[in-house]
């Protein structure tokens, strides 16, 4: 992307604030955002923001690694985590109210919202089972080694499919928005 495409701006506001500011909105109150320590712009613009910044040292690792760390600051009596990738700015506060509910209904699963039958992001894994990637799991591994425990969320919010992995991406999801 030719920078780090959580500082890209969508209608003058960092993704990455977009993102964040969807989250808090949902309501949800303990938030670990997992960021590369060499930039400082983004320390900067999570400045004050009403959750917990740790680094991840490793910049090309996988998400997994990313995970790892953020398992760390994670509240231990949490029964599940939501994994929320800062490249998906579209997801709607109401898919992660409806994903919580669910969780809160049943929180041994795998919890994995799709639009119109694609499957998309946040995803949330029940704690216990997140706690794989520190056996060196990644998270498809995860789901594909729990296929009894995933249960996909049918959400009216086609913002879950959108991710930012192209300056192709980028632009659509301008356009989106």
């Amino acid at each position: 992307m030719g920078r780090l495409k959580q500082l890209l701006p969508i209608n003058d506001k960092p993704v990455i604030l977009h993102c964040i500011g969807t989250i808090i909105a949902s309501g949800i109150d303990d938030i670990v955002a997992v960021i590369r320590d060499d930039s400082n712009d983004l320390k900067e613009i999570l400045h004050g923001l009403p959750l917990r910044i740790v680094f991840n040292r490793k910049a090309e690792s996988e998400m997994a690694e990313s995970v790892r760390i953020g398992l760390h600051e994670a509240d231990a009596s949490a029964t599940g985590v939501m994994i929320c990738p800062s490249d998906h700015p579209l997801v709607a506060a109401g898919t992660f109210k409806t994903l919580l509910h669910a969780h809160e209904q049943d929180p041994q699963q795998i919890l994995i919202p799709e639009y119109n039958g694609k499957k998309g992001h946040p995803v949330i894994f029940p704690r216990k089972v997140i706690e794989d990637v520190f056996s060196g799991m990644n998270l498809r591994e995860i789901i594909s080694n729990n296929p009894d425990r995933v249960r996909r969320i049918p959400v009216p919010d086609e913002g879950v499919l959108y991710n930012m992995n192209t300056k192709e991406d980028y632009k659509n999801i301008l356009k989106w928005f």
